[in-house]
C-alpha cells in the first residue's frame, strides 16, 4: 500500500472515530459536519469528498461499527464447539468491543431512545444481521436439548441493553461511588468479569439441566 494511500486511510479512520464521539455526544441533527470537520482537523471539503454528505458519513459510522462486531463474534464462534461456547462467545465478544469503543454504545442507544430515526437501511441491515447470529446460536441450543424457554429478542436485549447502559453510565456510575460507598455501583468492575456474569445468570436461565 502506497504512503499516501495509508493517509487517505488514516485520515478516514480518524474522521469516523471523531464522527461517532460528536453523533454520540449530540446527536445525529446536533453535529454538523463544521464541527467534525474541526476536531478531526481537517477541510470540510474533505469530509464530503469521502463520504459525500453527513448522512452517508453517519451510515458509514455505524455500518462499519456493527459489521466489525459481526465479524469478530463469527471468527470467535468458529472455535466453539457448543451452543454454549457459542453463546458465551457472542457476550464476551460484544462486551469487549463494545467497552474498547464506547462511543458506540452510547451512539446507538441515542439511536434507539429516537426510535431509530435516522438508522438507514445498511445500519438496519448489520443490526439485523447481529440478531439473527444469536437466534441461530439460541435456535441450535433448543433443537440440541441445551436450552429451554427461549425468546430470542428478549434474550438480545439483556445482553446488548445491559452491556450498552454499563459502559454508557461508567462515568456516572464512578462518580456516585465516590460519594458513598453504602452502595455498589460496579464503578470498578473489569468488562471481562462483567460479561462472565451475565453470561453465566442466561446460562443458568436458559440451560436444560
Amino acid at each position: 500500500m502506497s504512503k499516501q494511500k495509508r493517509d487517505a486511510e488514516a485520515t478516514k479512520a480518524k474522521i469516523i472515530e471523531n464522527s461517532m464521539m460528536l453523533f454520540s455526544k449530540n446527536g445525529f441533527d446536533a453535529t454538523t459536519v463544521d464541527e467534525i470537520a474541526n476536531v478531526s482537523d481537517v477541510n470540510k471539503a474533505l469530509i464530503y469528498y469521502y463520504f459525500k454528505n453527513k448522512a452517508g458519513l453517519y451510515e458509514i459510522v455505524m455500518n462499519e461499527v456493527l459489521s466489525a462486531i459481526y465479524t469478530k463474534v463469527i471468527e470467535a464462534n468458529k472455535i466453539c464447539k457448543s451452543p454454549i461456547d457459542e453463546l458465551e462467545a457472542f457476550i464476551k465478544t460484544y462486551a469487549e468491543f463494545a467497552n474498547k469503543q464506547p462511543y458506540f454504545p452510547a451512539l446507538l442507544l441515542r439511536e434507539l431512545s429516537d426510535n431509530g430515526a435516522h438508522i438507514p437501511e445498511m445500519m438496519f441491515s448489520s443490526m439485523r444481521k447481529l440478531f439473527k447470529l444469536l437466534s441461530e446460536i439460541l435456535k441450535k441450543g433448543e433443537e440440541e436439548g441445551v436450552f429451554k424457554n427461549v425468546i430470542p429478542m428478549v434474550i438480545h436485549f439483556m445482553i446488548i441493553g445491559t452491556v450498552n447502559l454499563l459502559v454508557t453510565t461508567a462515568p456516572l456510575r464512578k462518580k456516585a461511588a465516590q460519594m458513598t460507598d453504602e452502595i455498589n455501583t460496579c464503578s470498578d468492575c473489569p468488562m471481562d468479569e462483567i460479561s462472565d456474569y451475565i453470561f453465566e445468570k442466561i446460562k443458568l436461565m436458559l440451560e436444560v439441566k
